[in-house]
């Protein structure tokens, strides 16, 4: 077999998206999705919502800088489909590491996984919804740290809004205005008040959140938090999700579990 198994290398040579061959992704890469999930909303200026109601709390495994962010690129865009393997994996631990921290505050409600949607322009390209792959395993992350969860695809983007990639700050938020809606079979889904934790992939500035949780509350329901794979920190890491290259223990990490 093992002749077979490097033939096929030859032919189809496969690497981690950092450059490591012969391995679809690296013990270093992997590990830097194995640490527990860390509040990072703080570090992003467009969940401000200028009301006084605090931001939507946000946990993130990483930060979105080096081999991460070649990995989710790679993921997303460079028909790397095979990172749902570790991708989805390290999001549901996460997802089961934050269920009990919810479950004060669902008050034995069932919470809906509402994934954010894509543009039609990149589902197209990429035709599929990865987003949708990582709302599938924190649905089962809650279902594993005994949360009633239930995986609600309520939302489509609309009109002629492009992919948030490369906008700045403002230009994020003005792209997305009037662009998430729910649809009919999301609403009816959703009933008339729903608890939902809102899956994305990259928090940036948090323009898309944003503008989901709004969506979502204007309709009656209630944005418990946000589950991301990294968060693009700001400047000297200011959000507390620092870089790690190993799994990290703690009171500290318990504290970024309280919603």
């Amino acid at each position: 077999m093992q002749p077979v198994r490097e033939l096929a290398r030859l032919l189809l040579p496969v690497s981690c998206p950092c450059g490591e061959r012969d391995v679809r992704w690296c013990a270093r890469c992997a590990a830097l999705l194995a640490g527990p999930p860390v509040r990072t909303e703080h570090g992003a200026p467009r969940l401000d919502r200028l009301d006084g109601v605090p931001p939507v709390p946000v946990w993130a495994l990483t930060p979105y800088t080096g081999p991460v962010r070649d990995v989710v690129v790679h993921w997303k865009d460079r028909g790397r489909a095979d990172l749902d393997r570790l991708l989805a994996p390290a999001l549901r631990r996460a997802a089961a590491r934050i269920g009990p921290a919810l479950v004060p505050a669902l008050g034995g409600a069932p919470v809906a996984v509402v994934p954010v949607p894509s543009t039609g322009a990149a589902r197209r390209a990429r035709s599929r919804e990865p987003v949708a792959v990582l709302a599938r395993a924190v649905t089962h992350g809650l279902h594993d740290a005994g949360v009633r969860a239930r995986l609600v695809p309520a939302l489509v983007r609309r009109g002629a809004a492009r992919d948030q990639v490369g906008l700045g700050a403002r230009a994020r938020g003005r792209n997305l205005a009037g662009a998430v809606r729910m649809t009919r079979r999301g609403a009816r889904a959703l009933g008339q008040r729903s608890v939902c934790i809102l899956v994305d992939d990259v928090l940036t500035t948090g323009a898309t959140l944003a503008a989901v949780e709004r969506v979502l509350e204007d309709a009656g329901h209630d944005v418990l938090g946000a589950t991301v794979l990294a968060a693009t920190p700001p400047p000297a890491h200011e959000s507390g999700i620092a870089p790690r290259s190993a799994r990290d223990t703690g009171e500290e990490s318990d504290q970024n579990l309280k919603v």
